[in-house]
């Protein structure tokens, strides 16, 4: 169920509440973050061979890191724009979302029990989408949400497996 801010607003037992709040009481993400969740899970699919391959993303085992995807570069010279556009494409935020993940979770091979992990890990961090009208911490992506707490990728994931 996609709920926008204009939809949300006319659910009588939320007014009152923020867009954000919204969310939270109705237990529902926003689009970014089940866009994000979207990329994961198609992630797993490529690692798995579920479906094609066709941004060539290399997974590696880390050992205690778990599976890592390497993230890849853009040629030098690329004006600001083209480095943009870059960054934001699947095949750069696909292996960033997937390394962000703890290796509990990046190990596990049933898909049914990946998504609901990964559902679990993703209610760790806020769910602020960008709204008009509210100032917001960050971009709200679980990389931003990361970069914020200032962690490691150990200490966030010993964080976020208590």
């Amino acid at each position: 169920a996609v709920v926008s801010t204009q939809s949300t607003g006319r659910i009588q037992e939320c007014a009152g509440m923020s867009y954000w709040e919204t969310l939270k009481h109705l237990r529902i993400s926003s689009l970014q973050r089940r866009r994000e969740r979207y990329i994961i899970l198609h992630m797993w699919k490529m690692h798995h061979g579920r479906v094609n391959n066709t941004p060539y993303v290399h997974f590696y085992n880390a050992g205690r890191l778990g599976i890592r995807a390497t993230i890849p570069s853009l040629t030098t010279g690329a004006t600001g724009t083209h480095q943009s556009i870059f960054d934001e494409s699947f095949a750069v935020m696909g292996p960033k979302l997937w390394n962000a993940l703890p290796a509990r979770l990046n190990k596990l091979k049933d898909f049914d029990i990946f998504k609901v992990e990964l559902s679990r890990f993703l209610t760790n961090f806020p769910d602020e989408p960008p709204v008009r009208g509210y100032t917001r911490r960050n971009a709200n992506s679980i990389l931003n949400w990361l970069e914020d707490k200032g962690w490691s990728h150990d200490e966030a994931m010993a964080q976020l497996e208590q």
